[in-house]
């Protein structure tokens, strides 16, 4: 379980196939010791396992299945990511729950800079149009987030420079991928009202 509130980052140096997934090697100032390995770790908030570290870098195990729904399928060397380590009991929640189970991405439609605000324009798959509701939380490459306003399987979101400074969306161009993770209450409630 994690929170979507950043305070890390760091770049891919590698993503390597295995037999059975891909290992994504990290550089990253990520405070972290021996009693992490095997931990989970949110990066660009799907749930990774470290398996290794070596100083500063950092070693994650990606399933198959995880890497055809995510955007590390795309992600390249040197790209930005966003890190959070899992929540632990006394946390602040200072963001909202998030899993670190990605449902889907989506695709940057627009970015607009407007003074130190960001307001971007994202698309999703129709089949998600129901987990859209304003004012509700998503979480964007691990960033817990609120969308501003919901239409059909596009969203509105208005980042803070706060936000910006601390995490990759600083780095979002349009046409980018994103992964999401809808809200968790949405998510079941939305099942509950579907049977």
């Amino acid at each position: 379980m994690f929170t979507g509130i950043i305070k890390n980052t760091g770049k891919v140096v590698s993503i390597s196939k295995q037999n059975k997934g891909f290992v994504l090697e990290i550089f990253s100032n990520l405070p972290h010791s021996k009693k992490d390995i095997g931990t989970s770790i949110a990066v660009n908030g799907a749930c990774l396992t470290l398996t290794k570290f070596s100083k500063k870098k950092l070693f994650f195990f990606i399933s198959y299945k995880t890497f055809e729904i995510t955007n590390f399928k795309i992600i390249k060397k040197n790209s930005i990511v966003n890190i959070e380590k899992s929540l632990k009991y006394g946390d602040e929640i200072a963001g909202h729950f998030v899993q670190g189970h990605v449902d889907c991405v989506g695709k940057v439609l627009s970015v607009s800079k407007l003074s130190k605000t960001w307001t971007i324009n994202i698309l999703v798959n129709s089949k998600f149009s129901n987990l859209l509701i304003d004012k509700g939380s998503i979480c964007i490459n691990g960033v817990s987030l609120t969308i501003v306003k919901a239409v059909k399987n596009k969203f509105t979101l208005v980042i803070i420079p706060h936000t910006l400074k601390m995490t990759n969306i600083i780095n979002l161009n349009k046409h980018d991928v994103v992964n999401i993770e809808f809200d968790i209450v949405i998510k079941y409630l939305s099942k509950i009202s579907n049977k």
